[in-house]
């Protein structure tokens, strides 16, 4: 059974188009899937590589309250604000360093 260039090109093309509808439905999915309120979810490794720190250290975060999550299907999903505002909250105001009297340096708060 031999075909000729024309039809194999063909069949080709109809195949190449079935990948990309399902590529895009995929897509869609991806981004309904991870969206609540019109707000992006992260999972606990998008935050961990977000926030470079380890598994511990975020259970420690949820746990004191410091981070606000969400359970859903038994998996635990973060609001990207949430996360931003967690990171907004972990700032300290700088310090600069001076010497008093004796000339020991002590850290002095600056305020903006």
């Amino acid at each position: 059974m031999n075909i000729d260039r024309m039809e194999f090109l063909s069949w080709m093309e109809r195949i190449m188009d079935r990948f990309d509808l399902m590529n895009d439905q995929m897509n869609d999915v991806q981004k309904s899937r991870n969206n609540i309120d019109g707000e992006e979810l992260l999972d606990n490794q998008d935050v961990l590589q977000m926030l470079k720190i380890s598994n511990r250290s975020l259970q420690r975060y949820r746990s004191s309250g410091k981070l606000a999550y969400y359970t859903i299907s038994g998996k635990i999903y973060y609001k990207l604000s949430d996360v931003h505002q967690f990171i907004r909250d972990s700032f300290n105001a700088p310090f600069v360093r001076c010497k008093d009297k004796i000339g020991q340096v002590k850290p002095v708060e600056v305020i903006i």
